[in-house]
Order: C-alpha cells, then structure tokens, then sequence
C-alpha cells in the first residue's frame, strides 16, 4: 500500500461556494497520521470544513487545491509521478520537499517525504501555514535538518527511591506523580514534536529498580511510586549522594499504585508514543549510585563489589531486553565513583556494567542497535578509548558546551581543546545546559541563529540535548494563577522551545514566522511590537551572565543574583568588583577597566559600562514597549503573563545595570580615595534598589516565593531585598586600599562584609 497522505483544501477565496477540505492518508503510518490530526485542527481553528478520504483517492479530481504528503522513497516518487511534479531529490533522514502545480485551475502542493519523520514534518508544516493563513503562498522547497539530533534533556523524579540529581526542590517533588501520567507525556511528546526535537534524554541517578525486573536479583524491583512528606531543604551533597535520607523514608506517601509490569508497560508506552512522533529515548546515569536496591542482596556503592558489577550489567541487559523501543544509554564516570587504580577504575567498572550489560542482551538480540553516549566529564580520553574499543554498537562523546549557561555568548570557547579528537567516526553530543531561566520566558531568534551557527558541523557534532539541573522540565508549580492541569514548561515557554527547535532543524527561517506565530497566539497584542519587545528582554540574561560568569548552576543562578549558600550566597557589590567575565566574551571585569582607566588606557571592547548602558538600553526599550502591549483590550491569561515575564526581565536589567555601575565607581574609589566616587556609588546602589524592589512586585504578582530549588537553594525575591540594601552599606563603609588587590599586610583592614 502507497503510504501517502493526500489533503484536498478549497480556500474560500478561489471559489463561490467553498467546497469541503478533503484529507485523504494511510492511518496506519503514526507520524503522517499525527500530522493530519495538526492539519485537521489547523482546519477547523480556519473555519472550514474536512472530509477524510483514503488512499485510493488520489486519482480523484482534487477540485480547487489540492494538498498531498507522501512518506518514503517509493510514495513520495509515485505520488510525485501521479501529480505532476519534481521529484523528491533528497534522502536524508527527516527530510522533505515541497512542491507546487497549478493545473486547469486547481493548486496541488505535494509534500514528498524521504521517510515518515520527514513526511510529518513536512505535514506539520502545511498545518502551520493553514493557521497562518500562508497556505497559499507556499512554493517549491526542500528541507533537511541543519542538526541531526535535536534533544531535550531532563531530570526525571520517577520516586522518592530513585531519585534524580533535582529531586531536593520543590519543582521536583511535585512533578512525581507527574512522571507517571500518560496525560503528561502525550502532550509533552506533542509538543516535542511540533517544535521539531526528536531526541528525549531522561537523567537519573539510579532508574533501574522503578523500570525493570531483573532475575538475578529479584528484590530490586518496586512496586507504587513513592514520595516523601518529610521537608526537604538546601543542606543537600551537589554529588547526589544523599538525595535519599533515612529520615525521607520515616513519612511517605503513595502517589501512584502501580506493579513493576505495569511500570514496564507505562514506559513501553510512552517510548512507542515518542517513536510516533519520531523521537527515540535515551536513559542517562550518574554513577556510581544504588538508591532503590542498597543492601539487598547484598548490593552496595563500592564498586570494588562484584555483586554490584553484576548487578548492574544485569540491570543494563534488562533495559535493553524489556524496551524494545530504546534508543540506548548515557552515561558518567561520576560523581559517585572514586579514582581508583587496576580493574576497579571508572571506566573499567563502566565496561564491565553499561558496556558487558548491553554485549549480553545482543547475545539474545544481536539486532539491537544500541548507542552510548559517554559524557566527557570526570574522566580521561584516552581511557574512554581504550575501554570501550570493543563496544558492540554506535558509540559517541558529550561535552558541557556552554557549562550550565546556554544564555551566555553565542560561540563558547570550552569546547575547542576537544575538536582536534573529534571525527566522524568519534562525534560528540553537546549538553546544552539552560540553568539560566526557572521562571520566565526567553525569545530572542537571533541569539539563537547566532548560537547554532556556531556549532561544528556534523563531522564532530552528533547532536545535543538542552535542559537544566537546577530545576524540573514537567509541569510548572510556581504560578499564582494555575491551570487544571498545571502547564508544562514546554507549553508555558512554548516560543522558546519553537525558537530553538525549528532553528535547530532549518537556522534559515525567517522572522516573518515567528511574528506570524505570534499574532496568531496572541491576537489582541500587535505582533511585530511583542516580538522587539520579547527579543529585547530575551537579551538581559546573556549580557549579565558573561559578565558576572559563574560557570555552574550553583555558581550563578541570574534571577536572584544568587548562589548556593555554600558558595557564597546573594552577589554582593564587591563580589561584583572581583567577578571575572566569561572567557570568549571579550569583556572586561570591574578590575580589568579600573587597572587601564587609572592607567590612561582604553580598553579596545565593551567594559563594565558599556555593559550597563546595554542592560539599561534593553530594558528602556521592554518598559516602553510594554505598556502599549498592556493597552490591549481583552488580553488573555497568557499574553498578561508574559507581559508580566517580561516587565520583570525588564526591572531586573535595570538593577544590575546600576549594580554594576556602582560597582565600577566603588573599585574606584578603592584606589583613588575620591569621595565623589563613593557618592557615585552609593547613588547608583540605591538606584539598584529601587529597581530591585520593581523586580521583586513583578516577580511575585505572578510566581510564588520562597521556593527551593536543589542547586541554589532557597529563593525569596523579596527577603533578598535586605541584601540589596547591604549593597549600599558596603559602599558607604568602604575603606580605600582595602579591595581584593590590597597589599597582605592591609589583611586586617578589610571593606565591609557579613
């Protein structure tokens, strides 16, 4: 059977009396016929009515306009040959072509699909335009995708017993249930889908007990999901070794009464509902970590322990044995295994459980095609080599590209020391961490544009998945004003996802997409200013964060200016003067200006002031733009929130914007005694202030507050107040000849500090 789908549309413009929207498909194929569900809405969200045909009729009379999408080489030359066009002249995976024909007065665009992926993609297309309104306008294309892989990577709180890296927040905590609702994952697959990732990387420390059953050890496997009632709090390892307290295990409750089969059936499920939608799954560990099956049998975290060896290649085999569906492994030589020496080291234990695991379960499936993905992280290339020469099946890196902030600079410097080892026989993921944003929503297309060109080709790069640690890509629990069901995030931040998505696969499409997708969403708001405007808020994060750069999450969380506690907490104004900026960024500290300004030099590039007038630039324009957005009559829940996003975004610019002023002007007067300087310092903190406390009303007119978050901690917007007011105390007490390149001998004589 021809697997094409053929979708006849009558625009009411081209005739008198609009006949029926004809859809004619093979159901049988899911992506194509995922992709008629997205045209059979986009129809009625148009007003026009749909009649669903099958295959056979093709070689009907298409009547005014005529839509057909083939799937595969042989559908999509057929179809082309029946309709009258070009054939597809690509085969790629993912790949597609439009064509167009008028004939006698009817209008045929054929989507010929170089295989199923590609053929919904090339659908979901054609349902854009129709909600567009662009349908009409569509011309001969060919499209493939510019990154292979395109990836989400998420935390996955499955149980208070096996946990994830995240799960001491609260945004972890509840999603638990969460993880185990089919509701949930169809739409967050959906939406996946829609924005053109086709890559869900699941992370946790230890998955195992909660999706399989293992016969060698046959305690291991749980039953319910379990959560704790026991409050969590900021005193946690960043290693995940105590992510699972005795104490969590005294008060729980079950969130979901659920068998070990039928765990195994609910992921079946879902890996075969992302293969639907074209997105293969792969599970990451953290090692070495045994939460869930600790002491039974006699399995523990030495990995000198050959019980747990086995255990472990046993638990491998049986992923792979149990999901048909699953694309393979990630994996880490950390944070929980110890250097050691001789049989025992990381990557000999590696091999011997991830990498003897899936050796046995090809023994009994020698079809399975089973990648791993070894992280570039707490271990050695060449040992990496060395161990893993005999895997049997696709093997690639994973580098941190951007460490844990992708908003930072377009084109991160990390990575380049790697290059030289990559080939295409030996590629690379990129982890692309977003520890950036927690609350609000980003949108800016050209930073995007910007940071995918700078990516290396696909003779290094596989693909990338990009996702925080700090924080929970399920449903959003911060909102004052919740939906039922709460929004997912990839729903919630729904344009940022788009951005990098559809970016992602074709970095060539235009503004004029976004914009229409815009006035589309948001009706009542004129597109072309919420879009300068959400592009100019979007720009804030970036330049603060290569400024004052804390390269991992917990060094540098932006919508506080915070850190872990055990770190250092709320950024003062002198931890701005001694802040570095982020390599590759080309700006200068605090340190850096004063040295050539106190020397009569001028530094070729932006310093910390023209840093501040940018932050300052991008928020004057937000907060002028946004009141004529908030003008609007009957704005939706959703437009008044992001209008609120990005006011906040707005306030907070303005606050570092003067932060970082006062800061120059009191490194100044560290060294030059003037008290002009400190007044200037003083000002522009108390400036900072005000614009703190706009941030802080905007903040928490729509989120709650204080929230816990496992890599930073507590989050109080408004009880940080105090700490920006400490900002103008530490300025009005500095001493001169006190700051961080005081001589040692004026140790004592130190500048103001808690």
């Amino acid at each position: 059977m021809h697997r094409i789908l053929l979708l006849v549309f009558l625009a009411p413009v081209l005739a008198a009396q609009p006949q029926p929207w004809r859809l004619v498909y093979d159901a049988s194929i899911p992506q194509v016929r995922f992709a008629a569900s997205e045209i059979r809405q986009a129809c009625v969200s148009r007003g026009c009515t749909l009649s669903e045909e099958p295959l056979s009729a093709i070689i009907q009379p298409s009547g005014a306009v005529r839509i057909v999408i083939a799937a595969g080489p042989d559908s999509s030359r057929q179809a082309a040959a029946a309709l009258g066009v070009a054939p597809l002249d690509i085969q790629t995976p993912q790949s597609y072509a439009i064509r167009r024909a008028e004939r006698a007065g009817g209008l045929t665009l054929a989507v010929l699909g170089a295989d199923n992926v590609g053929a919904m993609y090339g659908g979901l297309d054609l349902a854009e335009a129709i909600r567009l309104g662009t349908i009409l306008e569509t011309h001969d294309s060919r499209h493939s995708p510019k990154i292979a892989q395109r990836g989400i990577k998420f935390n996955i709180p499955l149980d208070l017993r096996t946990p994830s890296y995240s799960d001491n927040s609260h945004q972890a905590q509840n999603n638990i249930p969460e993880m185990w609702s089919f509701d949930f994952w169809r739409e967050f697959l959906d939406d996946m889908a829609r924005h053109r990732f086709n890559v869900l990387s699941l992370w946790s420390l230890h998955p195992f007990p909660s999706l399989v059953k293992v016969p060698e050890f046959p305690e291991v496997a749980l039953d319910d999901v379990w959560r704790t009632r026991v409050p969590m709090d900021d005193t946690y390892s960043h290693s995940g070794s105590d992510m699972l307290r005795p104490e969590l295990l005294r008060d729980v409750e079950v969130v979901r009464k659920l068998t070990i089969e039928q765990k195994i059936q609910f992921w079946r499920d879902v890996m075969q509902y992302a293969a639907d939608r074209g997105i293969q799954v792969y599970w990451f560990t953290w090692n070495l970590f045994t939460f869930g099956a600790e002491g039974k049998h006699g399995i523990t975290t030495d990995q000198t322990n050959p019980i747990t060896i086995a255990y472990l290649r046993a638990s491998v085999r049986e992923m792979v044995l149990t999901y048909p569906l699953l694309a393979g492994f990630g994996i880490t030589a950390g944070e929980n295994l110890r250097d050691l020496e001789g049989e025992f080291s990381k990557e000999k234990f590696l091999w011997k459980t991830y990498g003897l695991g899936v050796v046995d379960a090809k023994r009994i499936q020698p079809w399975r095609e089973v990648r791993m993905i070894h992280r570039y992280h707490m271990t050695n290339h060449n040992e990496i080599l060395q161990e893993w020469k005999d895997y049997p099946g696709p093997f690639d890196l994973s580098f941190k590209y951007s460490i844990a902030h992708m908003y930072s600079i377009p084109n991160p410097p990390y990575l380049a020391p790697a290059l030289p080892f990559l080939s295409p026989k030996l590629r690379t993921w990129l982890t692309v961490r977003d520890d950036d944003y927690y609350s609000f929503r980003w949108g800016d297309p050209d930073y995007a544009r910007a940071y995918l060109g700078n990516i290396p080709g696909p003779d290094k790069i596989a693909g990338y998945y990009m996702g925080p640690d700090g924080t929970i890509w399920g449903r959003e629990f911060l909102s004052k004003e919740p939906d039922t069901p709460r929004q997912t995030i990839i729903r919630k931040r729904w344009y940022g996802f788009m951005i990098w998505g559809r970016l992602s696969y074709d970095p060539e499409l235009p503004d004029s997409l976004f914009q229409g997708t815009l006035a589309q969403r948001f009706p009542e708001l004129d597109a072309g200013v919420l879009f300068q405007a959400w592009k100019a808020a979007s720009r804030i994060f970036p330049k603060i964060t290569s400024f004052h750069w804390g390269d991992i999450d917990l060094r540098w969380f932006p919508e506080a200016c915070l850190s872990h506690p055990r770190h250092r907490g709320f950024y003062t104004v002198q931890d701005f003067i001694e802040a570095q900026t982020m390599p590759g960024s080309g700006l200068a500290s605090i340190l850096e200006w004063r040295s050539k300004k106190l020397a009569g030099e001028t530094w070729k590039g932006e310093g910390p002031l023209e840093v501040a007038d940018a932050l300052a630039g991008y928020a004057a324009e937000v907060l002028r733009l946004t009141p004529r957005l908030r003008s609007a009559q009957g704005l939706s829940k959703e437009a008044r929130e992001t209008l609120g996003d990005l006011t906040a975004m707005a306030h907070l610019g303005n606050y570092y914007a003067e932060k970082i002023r006062g800061a120059a002007e009191l490194a100044l007067f560290d060294k030059t005694g003037a008290p002009s300087n400190r007044e200037a310092a003083v000002q522009h903190l108390r400036s900072a202030l005000v614009h703190w406390k706009r941030y802080a009303a905007a903040y928490t007119a729509q989120y709650e507050q204080p929230r816990l978050y496992n890599r930073v901690g507590w989050v109080d917007v408004h009880a940080l107040t105090s700490k920006v007011e400490q900002d103008i105390t530490i300025a009005r007490l500095w001493r001169p000849g006190t700051g961080p390149d005081a001589p040692a001998a004026a140790g004592a004589d130190v500048p103001f500090r808690e």
